[in-house]
């Protein structure tokens, strides 16, 4: 490994968008209701969002420390996917619809699989999400629902998956404007 050339590196000039913070982590674990209990227990997490089987195979956990919808995800190892050996998928919340479009276009350009755009359902943010050179799955998103300080989250009836970004922006949710600055993106 060459120290000099890591340490060297440097953002391209002209990006088409800029990662504001880590938004969430995914995890893959053993025991949903005993991994929840830890991170709400023990870590002081609030319970946003629970899938059953019937939303996803073997169900979901989404639980918060603010009032973005979650910080961490819970989702059941398999076979393939086991507890603690890596995680489901990490997220980079940018700070516009259009600098998601942006992060897409960008990827597409670059060769980048794809493999969804759109908008997922608890939390309901626009994303586009691709994987590393590792196959770490990543997620670039905006507008992630935030809970109010009643602790409520919007109910799953107002939940809308879509599964491109047009899909995304021509039908928003409830209180979510998905007007472009610069419709010319799409």
């Amino acid at each position: 490994m060459d120290t000099n050339a890591i340490a060297s590196l440097t953002r391209p000039t002209g990006l088409p968008f800029n990662l504001n913070k880590i938004g969430h982590v995914a995890l893959f674990v053993t025991d949903l209701e005993r991994s929840a209990r830890f991170y709400v227990e023990v870590l002081g997490f609030r319970v946003t969002d629970v899938y059953g089987d019937d939303m996803m195979p073997g169900g979901a956990v989404f639980l918060r420390c603010n009032t973005d919808h979650h910080g961490i995800a819970l989702f059941p190892a398999t076979q393939d996917k086991l507890a603690g050996a890596g995680l489901h998928h990490m997220a980079f919340e940018v700070g516009s619809l259009d600098q998601v479009v942006r992060a897409r276009n960008h990827l597409r350009a670059l060769n980048v699989p794809i493999s969804f755009d759109g908008r997922r359902r608890a939390g309901v943010q626009i994303a586009v999400e691709f994987r590393d050179p590792d196959g770490h799955s990543l997620e670039i998103y905006w507008g992630i629902d935030q809970v109010g300080s009643d602790g409520r989250a919007r109910p799953a009836d107002q939940w809308k998956g879509a599964s491109s970004l047009e899909a995304a922006i021509a039908d928003p949710v409830i209180g979510q404007d998905t007007t472009l600055a610069d419709p010319s993106l799409i």
